[in-house]
């Protein structure tokens, strides 16, 4: 390979890693933005919530906690995830969270609040397109949902009792 080659190559790895870079920077920002944000939630919201299994709850604009699943859904009813190999870094990781733990992403609020802007039903909508690669509040629910199933081996109701508890005190 010539060096002129060989500087080509660099450029393409360098340019990735700034890509990279940049995504988690978003992320990290938007982490850093939510803590920031006070939203009151009333503590009778969960009760309501667990009240009509297999069927999205859709949450009032007044409501904090956004719509999701009680229950998990029939997998067979879920729209499919896009492939996590369109995408590179943490999104790809997030994409790949989606697809393997699909019944619980549904049973998960997106606190980017997609619901009210994009007629979203749950977390797993962000990533049935490819709005949750734009999206650091989606990436960073799915990693963490993915880890507490994974690693701790909650189920869906104790993750989503977490993830209310830590994005309704942003």
């Amino acid at each position: 390979m010539n060096k002129k080659g060989h500087r080509r190559t660099l450029q393409k790895a360098s340019m990735k890693n700034k890509i990279a870079l940049a995504f988690i920077g978003l992320f990290l920002l938007a982490l850093g933005i939510g803590t920031w944000r006070q939203v009151d939630r009333p503590s009778t919201d969960i009760a309501k919530q667990r009240s009509a299994p297999q069927q999205a709850t859709t949450q009032s604009p007044a409501s904090s906690v956004p719509a999701h699943y009680d229950a998990p859904p029939n997998p067979v009813s879920l729209k499919p995830t896009l492939p996590s190999e369109k995408f590179i870094g943490v999104i790809k990781d997030a994409y790949q969270a989606a697809r393997e733990i699909p019944e619980t992403l549904a049973q998960l609020p997106c606190y980017c609040h997609c619901d009210r802007s994009m007629g979203h039903k749950s977390l797993h909508s962000c990533f049935e397109d490819d709005h949750a690669s734009h999206c650091a509040v989606c990436v960073g629910e799915a990693l963490t949902a993915y880890r507490l199933q994974t690693e701790r081996r909650l189920t869906g109701a104790q993750i989503r009792d977490r993830i209310i508890a830590q994005y309704s005190q942003q």
